[in-house]
């Protein structure tokens, strides 16, 4: 089946759910406000110089539940710790479905964006009970913080990924999943993709930020690489300082494939809410600098996400965080 272009170049597949094999989008959308932790301990104000003492251990095991253990990170949101990926699967569940009730109870729709890697995977439980059945899967919007160059249904595509582990699971309208147009060159793709963004703008489905004048999504589903970066935005790399365009194009990233596009900052701060998902030993060094290491001047960046409205969540697991200060107390 091929593609249509829809307006603005936004591949939007027609297909039904049976019909859609990797190049078809199935979509979701929403309902539930986020209630994140019932009785979370209060630390410090900055997690890395924090001292806990006996009757505040035992109280933090305690209160170590489902929605994991909340600390305030200073300047650098909420940092949640769960003991396993399960327990994090269920917490970003409620946190996304509360949410996304709460807004479409708002504004009417929920606009999702999402990112790859093991973001996807944690996205599980929201295709399962209760989850899935709480949410209007018809009022959610999904796009992608970034995006690779390539065809929708090669290997390195995160929209791929995310029909497989998701979107072919939930009954969003194909019309709501904005996949880039991948016969695009990535400079083509870019300016396509945020002519489509501001259509939506004028169309009411996405907001503009009053602060920044800049697309304020719902809800901002992150990753983080192990050298720091997110979205396609990485240490070093001049993108970083884009603060002009929404969408913008990388022919030379570090991590293949190469040609990508991506949301710049200014978008992805002008978000809500914004959910960063780290799971994995393999994270847990990255972790210690980011939150802990005072040293480097340079900002890497995930260090750069900082939310105009809102909070920023840090969805973590024992592993990601077993370099912090304190992370045995878990």
């Amino acid at each position: 089946m091929q593609p249509c272009v829809i307006k603005s170049g936004f591949q939007v597949l027609p297909c039904s759910i049976h019909s859609l094999q990797r190049s078809c989008p199935s979509s979701p959308i929403f309902r539930r406000p986020f209630s994140i932790v019932s009785d979370p301990l209060s630390l410090s104000s900055d997690l890395c110089t924090s001292k806990l003492n006996t009757k505040q251990l035992q109280r933090k095991k305690m209160n170590q539940a489902a929605m994991g253990e909340a600390t305030s990170v200073k300047d650098k949101g909420k940092l949640l710790v769960f003991e396993n990926e399960e327990e994090l699967m269920v917490a970003l569940a409620k946190y996304t479905s509360e949410l996304s009730e709460k807004i479409v109870k708002e504004r009417g729709a929920f606009t999702v964006v999402l990112s790859g890697g093991s973001l996807i995977k944690c996205l599980g439980k929201l295709v399962e009970p209760p989850f899935f059945d709480s949410v209007e899967w018809a009022r959610w919007h999904i796009f992608w913080v970034d995006e690779r160059v390539v065809p929708l249904d090669h290997p390195e595509s995160n929209y791929k990924l995310a029909y497989d582990g998701f979107l072919s699971k939930v009954p969003i309208p194909p019309g709501h999943v904005y996949a880039i147009n991948d016969s695009l060159s990535p400079e083509d793709a870019a300016d396509d993709y945020e002519t489509g963004l501001k259509q939506l703008v004028h169309s009411g489905v996405v907001d503009i930020s009053a602060v920044t004048s800049f697309p304020n999504f719902d809800l901002m589903l992150l990753g983080m690489g192990p050298d720091g970066h997110v979205a396609s935005l990485f240490p070093g790399h001049h993108l970083i300082h884009e603060n002009q365009r929404w969408v913008t194009y990388i022919k030379d990233s570090p991590k293949p494939p190469p040609e990508r596009i991506t949301f710049t900052f200014p978008v992805i701060n002008s978000a809500s809410n914004i959910a960063l998902v780290i799971v994995g030993a393999g994270k847990a060094d990255m972790m210690k600098r980011v939150l802990c290491d005072e040293q480097h001047s340079d900002l890497l960046p995930v260090q750069m996400v900082s939310p105009v409205h809102g909070e920023l969540v840090w969805f973590t697991d024992k592993e990601a965080s077993s370099k912090l200060p304190g992370s045995s107390l878990l």
